[in-house]
């Protein structure tokens, strides 16, 4: 944070954009999420099953 600050301070072209606060929410791969997340519970001895919400 301190980084951005004196960038802003000592560069007078720079300027903060504020992305928003769901921005990673946007970008998130989903699929990727759930992989990571389901791995994640394997590895702790977890047998996992997904099924879709009807």
């Amino acid at each position: 944070l301190l980084t951005i600050i004196w960038h802003l301070l000592t560069d007078p072209t720079q300027s903060y954009t504020d992305l928003g606060a769901d921005y990673y929410d946007r970008h998130i791969d989903t699929t990727r999420r759930t992989q990571r997340h389901v791995r994640d519970l394997q590895a702790l001895g977890y047998r996992v099953t997904l099924e879709p919400v009807a």
